[in-house]
């Protein structure tokens, strides 16, 4: 009977809940209709959006409690209200999770004064479950009806607050036009990398060079071992030139990963970074042990993001955290990729900071991934990325 009474009294609470959320949503449609008034007369067109941002907050309000009865998050689709006065007027009127929102609040005037059913509830069930279940120990049979009408009170809400296939399909667009910025922008800024690695490195050792042989050609005659001298320098410039050719390469689309694959890949980047690295590879292909392959390859691109991911964050480690070890874990996912690195430095990784967090984002966004950053001050770091891709 105890459990009964604590289960009908929690409905209970989420139904005054849904009582005083529905009386101030009567009161809001009332200043709706003269917004929409003001509105028509141009006289307050500028209180449109900020209404529809508070039409936002109470669905916001309403999302939270479902949640906390039900255990299901009931996501967000809005089109950000922002820019100018016309653009945020056109935003407000024309986004589909606003239609949503309204019908909602419409249909909400009508079965948010389901709560008010629990005070008839309450009295009749202490009488008969007191009775039934307290005296005769039988199942609880009107109490459990408070906690069904909260049931679907959140069901209705689930059903006309979830997005629509139109606000997902919006929210997606914009989100791609954000990656396919910042994708452009990181594209951008390699290809300007490329070119001073070019110029400032390989271009100069190649200048350099052409001297030295013409010097060398000029001296030939006259002096012999000047012009060896000579030749001996530019062997040596040209072999700056290769060494400044394949770290360009490297930065393009490292070969040791057409050759080793990931996992064999990253393994080099561990042993080379100068920490104590433990790599853990779970479904990939992997011959670090025997030759073997345990698993497929990802794509190409895939392939290349993970690395880089893992060279900046490593890179980052040494230069930033002042850490002695670090792990990377490499994992198959049924549609994508995860890669975890975690280090036990000083922690307060910043994307602000110029640590490369921003690169590194941008890079998996191109592909449509996620990047997650958790550095609290004294450590330890751990990124994780979620690349998707079909093997």
């Amino acid at each position: 009977m105890r459990n009964t009474v604590r289960q009908a009294a929690r409905a209970t609470v989420q139904l005054a809940g849904a009582v005083v959320l529905a009386f101030f949503s009567i009161i809001f449609i009332t200043v709706l209709l003269i917004t929409a008034v003001a509105t028509l007369a141009v006289v307050g067109a500028g209180l449109l959006p900020e209404t529809v941002l508070l039409i936002r907050r109470m669905a916001g309000a309403k999302r939270r409690a479902v949640a906390a009865w039900s255990g299901r998050e009931i996501p967000e689709a809005y089109l950000p209200i922002e820019g100018p006065l016309r653009e945020r007027l056109r935003t407000a009127v024309r986004d589909p999770g606003t239609h949503a929102d309204l019908r909602w609040m419409v249909a909400y005037y009508g079965y948010g004064c389901l709560g008010f059913l629990a005070v008839p509830l309450w009295l009749v069930g202490l009488l008969v479950d007191g009775v039934w279940q307290g005296l005769l120990g039988r199942e609880a049979v009107v109490l459990p009806l408070i906690s069904r009408v909260a049931d679907l009170d959140a069901a209705w809400s689930t059903a006309l607050l979830k997005p629509s296939p139109k606000a997902r399909l919006v929210e997606r667009v914009e989100e791609l036009t954000e990656t396919r910025a910042g994708a452009i922008a990181a594209h951008g800024a390699e290809l300007r990398r490329i070119e001073r690695d070019l110029h400032d490195g390989t271009q100069a050792r190649l200048v350099a060079l052409s001297m030295r042989i013409g010097l060398a050609k000029r001296a030939y005659e006259r002096d012999p071992e000047a012009a060896r001298k000579l030749l001996d320098d530019a062997q040596d410039q040209a072999e700056e030139a290769l060494t400044e050719l394949r770290h360009v390469v490297r930065g393009i689309h490292p070969p040791i990963l057409t050759d080793r694959g990931l996992a064999g890949a990253v393994r080099a980047l561990a042993a080379s970074s100068g920490l104590d690295v433990a790599v853990r590879v779970d479904g990939l292909e992997d011959r670090h042990a025997g030759g073997a392959d345990d698993g497929p390859r990802p794509p190409a691109a895939v392939e290349a993001a993970a690395y880089f991911v893992v060279a900046e964050a490593l890179t980052n480690a040494v230069k930033h955290s002042g850490a002695e070890r670090a792990s990377v874990q490499l994992v198959r996912l049924p549609a994508g990729l995860r890669v975890v690195v975690r280090d036990e430095g000083c922690g307060g990784a910043d994307e602000a900071g110029g640590s490369g967090l921003l690169g590194m984002r941008r890079r998996v966004a191109a592909l449509d991934g996620t990047l997650l950053v958790a550095s609290p001050a004294g450590g330890p770091t751990v990124i994780e990325v979620e690349l998707p891709c079909v093997w």
